[in-house]
C-alpha cells in the first residue's frame, strides 16, 4: 500500500500539474471515443497500450475479457456497455484479449476450478470460445476465438445493435502480446492495427 500512496504523491506533484488544463476540462466533460473491454490482468493496461490520455477510453475490465450476452437480469458489464454506447456515444468498441491469459489458460488446460466457484461460473461465458477452438491446450487459439465470441456476445446488446444499425458504432477485436507489445486485429472492423505480434 505504501507504493500506491507514494504513487499518488508523485502523480499530484509531477503529473497533474503538467496536465492541469486537461484535468480541468475533464472535470466537466466526459466524452470518450472508445469503449475498451479488456482483461482484468494487471499486465494489460489499456491506456498504456493505446497511448491514450485520460478521458479518451471508457474501460471495462473482466476476467478473460468476457462479455455476457444480453440478458434481462441486472449486469454490471451490460450497464457499462449501455452507458458507454447510449449515453456517452462512443464510436468504437474494442474487445482485447492477450497472451498468457490466466482465464483462457485455465479453460484450455482444463484446470480444476472447484476451489474458485465464482471464477468457474464466470468462465462459462467462454463456452462458445471453447467450442470454436479445435485443439485442447492451445491457449493462443482460444484467446483469439474468445475475442470473436465476445464480439458476438457484445452484438446482442440492444444499445450496440441500434448504434451499429445506424452506422454510429464499429466493433474491433484485438489480441495484445505482452512480451512484444504487438497487437493483432481479429474479426471485423474498419481499422487495421499493426504491431510486433
Amino acid at each position: 500500500m505504501r507504493d500506491l500512496a507514494e504513487g499518488v504523491t508523485r502523480f499530484q506533484r509531477d503529473v497533474h500539474p503538467v496536465k492541469a488544463d486537461l484535468f480541468a476540462r475533464l472535470a466537466t466533460h466526459h466524452t470518450p471515443h472508445t469503449l475498451f473491454i479488456g482483461c482484468s490482468d494487471a499486465r494489460v493496461v489499456p491506456e498504456l497500450i493505446t497511448a491514450s490520455e485520460p478521458g479518451e477510453l471508457f474501460v471495462v475490465r473482466t476476467a478473460g475479457n468476457l462479455v455476457p450476452a444480453h440478458a434481462p437480469d441486472p449486469d454490471a458489464v451490460a450497464a457499462s456497455i449501455e452507458f458507454a454506447v447510449a449515453v456517452l456515444g462512443v464510436s468504437d468498441i474494442v474487445v482485447c484479449g492477450h497472451s498468457g491469459c490466466g482465464a483462457m489458460t485455465a479453460l484450455a488446460e482444463a484446470h480444476d476450478l472447484r476451489e474458485v466457484p465464482a471464477v468457474a461460473r464466470w468462465l462459462r461465458h467462454a463456452d462458445a470460445s471453447r467450442a470454436r477452438t479445435a485443439a485442447r491446450g492451445d491457449v493462443a487459439a482460444l484467446v483469439r476465438q474468445n475475442v470473436l465470441a465476445q464480439l458476438a456476445n457484445l452484438a446482442t446488446h440492444p444499445s450496440v445493435a441500434r448504434a451499429r444499425a445506424e452506422g454510429a458504432l464499429t466493433l474491433h477485436g484485438w489480441v495484445y502480446d505482452i512480451a512484444t507489445g504487438g497487437v493483432e486485429t481479429v474479426g471485423t472492423g474498419d481499422r487495421v492495427t499493426t504491431g510486433a505480434a
